[in-house]
């Protein structure tokens, strides 16, 4: 069977050449005789694979020596919980920025933990924007200020961060980490859940600035405390080896590409694309403002349930598969992360123009 235009919110596309280089290593890494499914996480040539896949990262980002680079389990909802733990010790406050359903658990889970101050919402239009926050004021007293840089569901990103001074921002990049420039030192965290941009559900990655680790609260649990990662550099426990063995892969993919800043570039083409056509659209419209549009989720809507019904069917048929958006949107949604090659974009917009020919 050929293989399809996988348009998944996540877990998601990855890119061929890592696919096909894991399948010819799958038996046997590098002449160990084993596949890194099989091999010991203290073994020198695993510790050889989390230490390129670390090195990498740093030269992608430009991560620099004054932030560890954790890879953790639990997935960007673990974090919801870690970031208050080990920043709420001594202020037991925070500011949170609330742009959709990802920024409301991390809400419920501070709570927990402290007193939270949603300082901006886009609530009343469900989602489809990032607010305005020139005129906010970060309370200097609180321990973080949190956002969520692009949103899965609703299709929004942020293309400006927030000034919090002193107060250390802190941002859920699980859907468009590495897929745009990113100044690290504006931020005391960055944590991503993998599934999107770097590897197979599984991996969480968390780039945590060094005076921030260490002073977590007392009942926090050694597992959620980034002290005893950081100490174990990513190996207190068996980490998920195999998901970081492929994320040093598509690090490597994306040097060969030319490195974040012409991925950006190649992005912000399949996503040109895309948007043109449903801005000229008779048929199809997007749901999401003008500025604050996503690079990696674009979500957009049929007259009817019936049509998008329709049109999800016969797109599965054509070869372009996992386009139903979730059901706080409805319609449609296409991610078009890094691995999503440009051609999978112009396929999906001229079946589009073909199912408007159609049904117009």
């Amino acid at each position: 069977m050929a293989r399809v235009y996988n348009f998944s919110a996540g877990p998601s596309v990855l890119p061929e050449p890592v696919l096909q280089k894991a399948a010819a290593e799958m038996l046997d890494y590098r002449g160990s005789g084993q596949s890194v499914m099989e091999m010991s996480h203290r073994s020198k040539v695993y510790d050889e694979i989390i230490g390129e896949a670390e090195e990498l990262l740093r030269k992608l980002m430009g991560i620099s020596d004054n932030y560890h680079v954790l890879f953790l389990q639990g997935g960007a909802s673990t974090q919801f919980a870690m970031v208050p733990l080990n920043l709420m010790k001594t202020k037991k406050k925070c500011d949170i920025v609330h742009t959709g359903q990802w920024s409301k658990k991390a809400i419920a889970e501070a709570k927990r933990y402290g007193t939270v101050r949603v300082v901006a919402t886009s609530e009343d239009r469900n989602f489809s924007y990032i607010p305005d926050l020139t005129n906010v004021t970060f309370d200097p007293e609180a321990a973080y200020v949190h956002i969520t840089s692009n949103n899965t569901i609703f299709g929004t990103r942020y293309r400006e961060f927030p000034e919090t001074g002193a107060v250390p921002l802190v941002a859920d990049m699980s859907s468009n980490i590495l897929s745009e420039v990113t100044d690290v030192n504006r931020f005391g965290i960055i944590y991503a859940g993998a599934q999107k941009n770097v590897a197979p559900a599984g991996l969480t990655l968390v780039i945590i600035r060094k005076d921030l680790v260490g002073e977590a609260q007392e009942a926090t649990p050694t597992m959620l405390n980034y002290a005893t990662h950081a100490e174990a550099k990513s190996l207190y426990n068996t980490p998920p080896c195999y998901n970081i063995y492929i994320a040093k892969m598509v690090f490597e993919w994306l040097v060969e590409q030319g490195g974040i800043p012409a991925m950006q570039k190649v992005n912000e083409m399949k996503a040109a694309l895309l948007y043109d056509f449903l801005d000229n659209s008779r048929l199809f419209k997007g749901t999401v403002a003008e500025p604050h549009r996503s690079l990696m989720n674009v979500p957009f809507v049929l007259p009817g349930d019936e049509l998008n019904a329709e049109f999800i069917k016969k797109a599965t048929d054509a070869g372009l598969v996992n386009l139903k958006g979730h059901r706080s949107v409805g319609g449609m949604r296409a991610s078009i992360y890094n691995a999503m090659p440009v051609e999978g974009v112009r396929k999906l917009v001229d079946f589009m123009k073909t199912f408007e020919a159609e049904n117009n």
